[in-house]
């Protein structure tokens, strides 16, 4: 074989292992880190209030509607009962005051009899009641994670939370769904 193909490949074989060794000291330098540390989770919620209407049957007691309001039947009954009993009292001109005194008195006692009669006289009935109610719900939103990456913080919103304190790298991306993990859409 000549001495110039031994050479020659020689240097070939040199030639090409340095340029390997080169390229593969290129590369792990600058791979950058392999994971993302998680700095902080944050469970998202919101509270919905929804009013509604809530009706229900109630019985409830009234007091009929009075055919005489100012009790004249009783007052005027009372008046003639008291002046019969204030005329039996006494004699001469004593029996005209008893007749008016009883007149008086039996007046305003029967006015007082017919007031607590109207009073008694009550009905029951069911009347529809309505209110507004506030329902509450708290509805689940996600997972507002915030990892560093050399340094630098970024934040997303997850439907789970983060396995770990680390998740892995592919091109600088976390890759959440390699470590459990599910990223919401636009994230």
């Amino acid at each position: 074989m000549s001495k110039s193909i031994v050479i020659g490949s020689t240097l070939a074989v040199l030639g090409l292992g340095g340029l390997a060794f080169g390229a593969y000291q290129i590369q792990a330098t600058n791979s950058g880190p392999e994971y993302a540390e998680v700095v902080d989770v944050e469970r998202i919620t919101d509270t919905i209030q929804t009013p509604r209407e809530a009706c229900s049957d109630v019985v409830v007691t009234r007091q009929r509607p009075s055919q005489d309001p100012n009790r004249i039947a009783g007052t005027a009954v009372g008046a003639i009962v008291g002046g019969v009993l204030g005329n039996q009292v006494g004699g001469g001109s004593g029996k005209k005051i008893a007749t008016a005194a009883g007149a008086v008195a039996g007046g305003f006692a029967g006015r007082e009899v017919q007031g607590r009669m109207q009073q008694g006289d009550t009905y029951t009935t069911t009347e529809r009641r309505c209110q507004t109610v506030t329902d509450v719900e708290e509805r689940f939103l996600g997972y507002d994670v915030e990892y560093r990456i050399d340094g630098e913080v970024f934040d997303v919103r997850l439907d789970e939370a983060p396995k770990g304190e680390r998740v892995p790298l592919i091109d600088g991306e976390p890759q959440w769904q390699a470590a459990g993990q599910g990223a919401k859409a636009g994230s």
